[in-house]
């Protein structure tokens, strides 16, 4: 009978079980998907279903909007390696002047600039890890307020447009990229409106947590200074998203355009160079390689699951609960946020989207919204222990004395004004899609 004689009730929990079990083991996520799904393809189905295989892996390698995550990548590499992001930090401290806690807001607004420039969080983090930490503990900044601060401002790539994550969702979700980055920038906004007042409301209550600049500190910036480092950013956020909301370009088309921008503006500054290219290519190839690995093995996943009758198990037990389909969907944000622990944001999408987003549907909501509302949660999930990449990603440049406690300590603020974001989201849906 095989393993077809459990049910599929049995046949779910044995896959989670399975999947969390070889987790444990340390081995990578692609590997354990991969392995789970060919264990069920021969045991559930035998042998002859072992064909299916290959027509999910054709299926997902051939979508043309997976294009555009490797320029996307390449055009984060390329800004990682030139002076573009560090003399943008440099230029915008004329903002930060006389204001308790102004450098942690002058980090805040650099970082929704460099999301806006590449949709990739990881280099985000460090970037600002290695530029803006030093120079508050330098000016006597609370600890934990710095690391959140960068932490979280890091993580907004999650959220604006360009993003990955919008990506991989209007992939798997089969709706318009175009209309999820639209609907992504007021919530994106929101969550720097709510990051900036945090900090403004705890220095100014407290001036000892972001002492302002000095004098001769401010007095060395000028106006013309931050108006040339916006030059060249603002440049190249209007050649990748205005492009895209112009209608002049497609995403694949506007990433390609993105990573043209970055190489002409660094050929500029006399900075392109073989070593930069190389460098920048290898960590696109290394990027997109993980990426694609894991595509492929949570597609079989799914694909097998969904012809076990796994999609209509799922669909039934949660239409099923005796609540409105709010409560429904809170649930559903549970499950993502709990996930977010132990697993990568990627996995998550292909694991869970392909079940959620047709009992979405089912429900009667905007799948576009629910979309803002799973960008947001993968945030919350990039700061969240014990898995929290943020956490990992600000530590590899940290100063030795700054530790994975404090770190994780110092993101749990963030992490609620996260959760109140997503919940205003999730109770006044117009927030996300007044754009459309």
């Amino acid at each position: 009978m095989g393993l077809a004689s459990l049910g599929i009730e049995n046949g779910t929990f044995l896959l989670v079980g399975l999947i969390f079990m070889l987790l444990m083991t340390g081995q990578p996520l692609a590997w354990v998907t991969g392995l789970v799904a060919l264990f069920f393809t021969y045991g559930w189905f035998g042998g002859n279903a072992l064909p299916l295989v290959t027509s999910r892996i054709f299926g997902f390698i051939t979508e043309y909007s997976l294009v555009a995550i490797p320029m996307f990548i390449l055009m984060a590499a390329l800004l990682d390696r030139s002076g573009i992001a560090k003399d943008l930090f440099n230029g915008m401290r004329v903002l930060a002047g006389r204001l308790p806690g102004g450098v942690a807001v002058q980090t805040l607004i650099v970082a929704i600039l460099m999301a806006a420039m590449s949709g990739v969080i990881g280099g985000e983090i460090v970037l600002l890890g290695i530029l803006a930490l030093p120079q508050m503990l330098r000016l006597g900044y609370d600890r934990s307020l710095s690391i959140g601060v960068v932490c979280a401002g890091g993580s907004l790539g999650t959220m604006m447009p360009p993003s990955i994550v919008l990506i991989i969702y209007g992939l798997v979700a089969g709706v318009s990229i175009a209309d999820l980055f639209v609907a992504a920038i007021t919530p994106a906004l929101l969550l720097l409106g709510c990051y900036i007042a945090y900090v403004l409301v705890l220095c100014l209550r407290n001036p000892a947590l972001g002492p302002p600049m000095t004098e001769e500190e401010h007095a060395e910036e000028s106006v013309g200074t931050a108006v040339r480092a916006l030059v060249a950013p603002l440049f190249i956020v209007a050649a990748v998203l205005g492009s895209i909301y112009a209608g002049v370009a497609s995403i694949t088309e506007a990433a390609a355009l993105g990573v043209s921008s970055v190489l002409i503006i660094s050929l500029l500054r006399r900075e392109l160079n073989l070593k930069m290219m190389q460098d920048s290519l290898v960590h696109t190839l290394e990027t997109c390689g993980m990426i694609i690995w894991i595509g492929i093995a949570a597609a079989v996943l799914v694909g097998v699951y969904n012809l076990m009758g796994g999609n209509r198990f799922v669909s039934a037990a949660i239409l099923g609960l005796d609540a409105s389909p709010v409560v429904i969907v809170m649930v559903m944000m549970l499950i993502l946020i709990v996930l977010g622990m132990f697993l990568d944001w990627i996995g998550i999408a292909l694991l869970t989207l392909p079940i959620f987003v047709p009992i979405i549907r089912e429900l009667g909501y905007d799948p576009i919204w629910f979309g803002i509302l799973f960008a947001v949660n993968m945030q919350v999930s990039y700061l969240t222990p014990p898995f929290g990449p943020a956490a990992f990603y600000l530590k590899s440049v940290a100063p030795p004395d700054i530790t994975l406690k404090h770190i994780y300590v110092a993101m749990l603020p963030f992490i609620a004004l996260q959760l109140l974001v997503l919940g205003t989201l999730l109770l006044f849906p117009p927030l996300a899609t007044w754009m459309l």
